[in-house]
């Protein structure tokens, strides 16, 4: 039986040709007896431009697997595996946490694959890759041995996809939470698969300019907190949930730093009230959730960005260090950059830019996918 086709528009083969590996509903013409998880050839008018993943549910309703006409097997999925986990080769030594597998970063659509020591969480984001979940596991198992495989397919992004939310131990088994260099971690409860990976090489960077007194804002369970504790007096860690800060009063404990203090607030209620009390920083860090998940609601996250950057230069010390991170890929870098000017006007601060700063390089950016390039670090001096 000859595989399932779907036509694009013009628009659909601008995108494909121009490298991007989504086709959005929009763009899709027509298809024939496809089903959600389908792997089609995509066509415009009689050109064959590839094989993609069919979902007519999602937004994104073709995700490309190749641009060949080549059979899309278990050993098709196990090389692009292979090669991805080969390219992390160059990786800082001594990372026991690794991001192994990014998605179409990696020309693995959907396909989230973490290292925590001896155990592996996976995600599996889409209809197409859901459908080969137990050749995923198998050949995971082939390739690294681990100890223990959970699945943290939770994000509301799977129900878009038509897909139910689940999570748990598929594979072996190991304590949850546990601890790895240090850091307690809970693969099962933690944001994403238990840490925030891609910020790895950026908690390293805020070591190096941090001093003095410390704010870290939107802390989570206080990955910027725990690696700036060395170079700081103190650090104030901030953040709206109690289990992530019970996880940051542990991690604390167990690295024996005792400059940590943990506070239960809202972040941007927090900074005016520190406004209010005329309290000043050496370093503030704002690591924020992403304001900006949709061009809808653009306007509304870029004056969140505003609000906490200009009130971070408004209570930081003259010559004191402002490490400020999105994770909206809609928050491009230019407007990133207009913000800041913005705020540093409002706040009546000049701001010298030291460095700019993405993801980790275990999460590569594929230049003709910009959404892989999601994160933002800008480190500043705020004179």
């Amino acid at each position: 039986m000859p595989p399932a086709k779907a036509v694009i528009n013009p628009k659909g083969e601008k995108r494909v040709l121009a490298g991007h590996p989504w086709i959005f509903r929009s763009d899709v013409v027509d298809s024939d007896q496809a089903e959600p998880g389908d792997i089609v050839e995509v066509f415009f008018k009689n050109r064959f431009l590839g094989q993609a993943f069919y979902n007519p549910r999602s937004q994104i309703t073709l995700r490309l697997l190749t641009s060949k006409r080549e059979k899309i097997d278990r050993v098709f999925w196990k090389k692009r595996i292979e090669a991805a986990i080969s390219g992390r080769r160059f990786i800082r030594q001594g990372r026991h946490a690794v991001r192994l597998i990014f998605g179409e970063a990696d020309f693995l659509p959907s396909l989230i694959l973490d290292r925590y020591d001896e155990a592996l969480v996976f995600q599996t984001l889409s209809a197409g890759m859901e459908r080969w979940k137990d050749d995923l596991i198998q050949i995971f198992e082939e390739l690294l041995n681990p100890k223990a495989i959970i699945e943290r397919n939770d994000p509301p992004v799977r129900e878009l996809e038509g897909l139910v939310r689940q999570k748990g131990i598929v594979r072996g088994g190991t304590p949850i939470p546990f601890e790895i260099s240090g850091i307690f971690v809970d693969p099962l409860e933690g944001q994403k698969t238990g840490l925030f990976l891609d910020q790895a090489e950026n908690h390293l960077a805020a070591a190096r300019y941090a001093g003095g007194r410390v704010l870290d804002l939107f802390c989570y369970q206080g990955g910027f907190s725990l690696a700036v504790a060395g170079a700081a007096h103190e650090v104030t860690a901030v953040d709206s949930s109690a289990p992530a800060l019970n996880l940051l009063r542990q991690n604390s404990e167990r690295n024996e730093m005792r400059n940590i203090r943990a506070v239960e607030a809202n972040g941007f209620d927090f900074l005016r009230e520190c406004q209010e009390k005329r309290e000043s920083f050496d370093t503030i860090i704002l690591d924020p959730p992403p304001f900006v998940r949709d061009r809808k609601n653009l306007t509304g996250g870029v004056r969140g960005y505003k609000e906490i950057n200009l009130r971070a230069m408004k209570i930081l010390n003259p010559g004191g260090i402002l490490i400020t991170c999105s994770c909206s890929q809609n928050f491009t870098p230019s407007l990133f950059e207009e913000t800041l000017k913005e705020s540093s006007r409002d706040a009546k601060r000049s701001i010298q830019v030291l460095e700019k700063r993405g993801a980790a390089p275990d999460h590569p950016v594929l230049l003709t996918f910009p959404e892989s390039a999601y994160l933002q670090c800008w480190i500043l001096r705020v004179i």
